[in-house]
Order: structure tokens, then sequence, then C-alpha cells
């Protein structure tokens, strides 16, 4: 009997911190950290920008328990922005706010970020999620990494929640990707043969001056420095606590099935960078209404199939995961399309950008 066990969870989200009028991004001087401190303690923390919060949950045994967990920030980050005339809301870009105008965080840390990277690091004022999966080993979180790449491009389409920046309609689903494409080593990462060959490449980068720690490497997925755990970071922020947690349940699912392939010395094919880029590019651009390539049938399929098929591919692990309702739920958001796709409708609806801003705030604690 395998071990499903260890496949515990982490959620992290980014959420943005909004005056209750105008919709705008608001600073708030960290105000919100230091009184969400009082009462969920190292769940949140400030981020480089003033008008963003990160809320992290603990490690998760199981997806209920993440779902209350990100439910209950949700709900106590909530309270504590409106309690001070504030409010939050949940999407990969604000639709309309400049990110000029947007105060950075007084930390030593944020400075050295800024001091390097410049306008890359000012105007990245975006907001995702990052997925942790628990692993019995670095080893195993190695391969499961390796083998897990071909996937993010498909779980990303059902994420898309970034349509607009600045004011404009962009054309793509997630924006939010093409604003942090200007850092260093972001993206889909390369295959590494080992965990020896990952720790390698990390000590030259530090010993090299490129980086003075391993969490500076930004990629799409990588195994955690610090943790035996392997961190998705493709996503956008979903605008609900429900695509969050479909979400999680999805990448939880993927590497406990990978998990049960190499238990039977199976593996899935592993593809180069360069193919899955491909695939990324179509889900920042179409979301779940374009084409992904097959790369086993060589051709364009619809993206929405290919999901099914990803859900046909997850369904011997879900009930041994507890999961099945959760991963499922993303039939639903292939039926009412993604947070990007509401974006645009409530857009086309109003012609307004604060409409389609206060919409984003009104489902933030959705379900909750």
């Amino acid at each position: 009997m395998l071990n499903y066990k260890s496949f515990t969870l982490g959620v992290e989200e980014e959420y943005m911190v909004l005056d209750k009028e105008t919709f705008e991004l608001m600073g708030h001087d960290q105000r919100i950290v230091q009184e969400g401190q009082k009462v969920i303690k190292d769940k949140v923390k400030a981020e480089m920008h003033q008008a963003v919060v990160e809320v992290g949950t603990d490690i998760c045994a199981n997806i209920e328990e993440a779902h209350k967990d990100v439910s209950l920030l949700r709900k106590t980050i909530y309270e504590i922005a409106n309690d001070m005339g504030l409010t939050v809301g949940a999407s990969g870009t604000h639709p309309f706010s400049h990110w000029q105008s947007q105060l950075i965080t007084d930390h030593a840390r944020y400075s050295e970020i800024v001091n390097e990277l410049q306008e890359a690091a000012r105007s990245n004022l975006i907001f995702g999620l990052h997925v942790h999966v628990g692993m019995e080993s670095r080893e195993l979180a190695n391969h499961i990494a390796n083998s897990t790449r071909y996937f993010l491009p498909h779980v990303f389409a059902l994420s898309t929640n970034s349509p607009f920046w600045e004011g404009r309609q962009t054309g793509y689903k997630s924006f939010r990707t093409k604003v942090f494409d200007k850092f260093p080593r972001t993206g889909i990462p390369g295959i590494f043969e080992s965990i020896e060959d990952y720790d390698n490449y990390v000590k030259l980068l530090i010993k090299t001056n490129c980086i003075d720690n391993a969490k500076k490497i930004w990629w799409d997925l990588r195994v955690h420095p610090f943790f035996n755990t392997v961190e998705f970071r493709i996503c956008d922020v979903p605008m609900t606590i429900d695509e969050t947690i479909t979400i999680a349940a999805i990448f939880q699912a993927i590497c406990a099935r990978i998990y049960m392939l190499r238990s039977k010395n199976l593996n899935f094919i592993q593809y180069s960078r360069a193919l899955i880029n491909e695939n990324k590019w179509r889900a920042s651009r179409y979301g779940i209404d374009g084409y992904l390539i097959d790369f086993g049938k060589q051709e364009e399929v619809n993206t929405r199939a290919l999901i099914y098929e990803l859900l046909d591919f997850l369904d011997p692990v879900l009930d041994h995961l507890g999961s099945r309702e959760q991963v499922l739920h993303a039939i639903n958001i292939l039926k009412t399309g993604t947070g990007a796709d509401r974006q645009l409708a409530k857009y086309e609806e109003t012609k307004n950008l604060k409409d389609v801003t206060s919409f984003i705030e009104s489902q933030f604690i959705a379900g909750a």
C-alpha cells in the first residue's frame, strides 16, 4: 500500500489592498499585517509593495484542512482591512492602478532586490498563488518536479485571472506572467538529473554572486531550497476560495499520480523546457479557450479537452487523497470560466474597470 500521507499541502496567496470607495490599490504601511499577526501569527507577511498582503496556511494534512485554513485567512484579512476602512481582492493584476504610484515596503531585503533589479522589481506589482506539496525526500521531490513540469500550463490555464494591466485590456488571460518574465530565473525550469545536480547548480550561483540564497530562484516550479516540498508557483491568485482549493488539489493529485507511476517503475514522459514554454505562452494568452500542444500526438488539442484528460489521469489517486470533489470542481471552472473570463464578462457588461474591481472584491470571501 502506497503512503499518500506525505503529500501534505501548504497554500500561499497574495492579495491586493484596495480603497473601499475608489477600489484603487492602497498602501497600508503594513498595518493589516501588524494587526493580522496578533490573530494568525506568522501566517500573514508583508510583501515588497505596500499594497500587497501575503498569507500562508499551516502544513495541512489534506485538502479539507487547506480549505478551512484558506477560508480563515481570507476572512481574517478581509475583516481587518474593513476595520481600517480598506478592503481586499484576489486578482493576478489590479485592473487599473499604476505601479508607479505604489510605495515599496521599507525592508532591507526589498531594498536589495529593487537595487539589483531596478524597474523590473518596482513594476512587479502582481499577485500569485504558491502551492507546496510535501515529499518523503528531496530525491523524490526532484523526480516529481521533473515529471510534473508538463502539466504546469494545463493547471495555469485554469487559474488565469489577470486580463487587465494599468487600465488596459491586454488581450491575455494572464498578463501577470508577462510582467514577471522581466525577472531573472523565472519560467519553466529545466530537468535536473538528480537532487545533487540541482543543489550544485544553486551552489554555483551563490559562489559566483548571482544570488545569495536559493529563494531568488523564481521558477514556475521548484524543489524548495530548505524543505522536502515541491513548490508550484506558476498560477495567478484565483478570485475565489473554491478555485484556489481546486488548483491546490490538482497539484497535490499530480504529485501523487507520478508517485504511483514510479512505484510501478513507470514515469510520465519528460519534455524539454522549450516545448513546455510553448504551452505556457498559449495558456497565458488564451486561458482555457485556446489550444495546447499534445506533444505525444504532435498536434494542437483543445485546452478544455486536455484538462478533461488530466482529470481522467488523476482519477486513480483522488480517493486516496480525499480530494475528488475539490479536483472535479475544475469542471465548474470549465463551465463558468476562469477569473479572467469573469473579469472580461463584467467589463463587457459595464465598460468600467472600477466595476470589474468591485466585482473581484465581492468574490473574495464568497463561500467562506
